[in-house]
């Protein structure tokens, strides 16, 4: 069977139209470069059918992802967006006896990992030194707050409320975007991905799963093609 390459271009060319992509755009912009160096190869268009192929895929993912990606920006999103989006759902708090009293959360923060050293004296800290020395390689929180003081209201900025543990190779890690160079000189395998953390000097990682929703229906088919329901009933789990 013969491949004809005008159909499957005019086809590309055809999809992004449909997806009214800007002219301005990553893609359309690297179509027309391609075009223009006559580079453009209707085949990488196609999708991959073959389990073959796509074996020939995973070197490529590997060493452009990895394997703990999905558990780094995970984290990621949690300390940076999802923390603050808690804290603000819940942002403000009204004394029962006095309801002009009030305390507010302005901002949440988590800051890079430390270690108190003495009384209100704390330095950074590395993964390797909190094995070495049993602790948790774990970071401040910190929030600005906003509370009235009889008729006064009085703002504070960087008050800390608590600690948290940060994943090796996060934003927050004192190894993201560190050298191989610089990985050893921290005593470091330049070859560890990361995507755990250290709690008591020992490392621990979160295990991702997949299981059906609990106490919920759930519609499918059969072989014969018949809609049968099926749940999963946890009485002392809320749904």
């Amino acid at each position: 069977m013969g491949f004809k390459k005008g159909k499957v271009a005019s086809t590309f060319e055809a999809k992004v139209k449909k997806e009214k992509v800007d002219n301005d755009t990553p893609e359309v912009e690297i179509l027309k470069d391609m075009k223009k160096e006559k580079k453009f190869d209707p085949k990488l268009a196609l999708p991959i059918k073959k389990i073959e192929d796509k074996w020939k895929l995973v070197p490529a993912f590997l060493e452009t992802k990895g394997l703990v990606k999905q558990h780094i920006d995970s984290f990621n999103y949690f300390i940076n967006v999802d923390i603050k989006k808690i804290v603000m759902a819940n942002s403000k708090v009204v004394c029962d006896v006095d309801p002009t009293f009030y305390l507010k959360y302005l901002n949440v923060y988590v800051g890079s990992p430390d270690i108190e050293e003495s009384f209100n004296v704390s330095k950074t800290t590395t993964p390797h030194e909190c094995r070495l020395r049993d602790i948790t390689y774990s970071a401040p929180i910190t929030v600005d707050i906003e509370y009235v003081r009889g008729t006064q209201r009085v703002i504070r900025n960087g008050l800390p409320i608590g600690r948290m543990p940060i994943m090796l190779r996060s934003s927050n890690c004192a190894l993201n975007g560190r050298s191989s160079a610089e990985m050893a000189r921290l005593n470091e395998c330049p070859h560890d991905p990361g995507g755990y953390f250290i709690v008591k000097g020992t490392e621990k990682v979160i295990l991702i799963q997949e299981q059906l929703s609990k106490n919920r229906m759930i519609v499918e088919q059969d072989r014969k093609g018949e809609v049968m329901p099926s749940d999963e009933q946890h009485p002392r789990e809320k749904v």
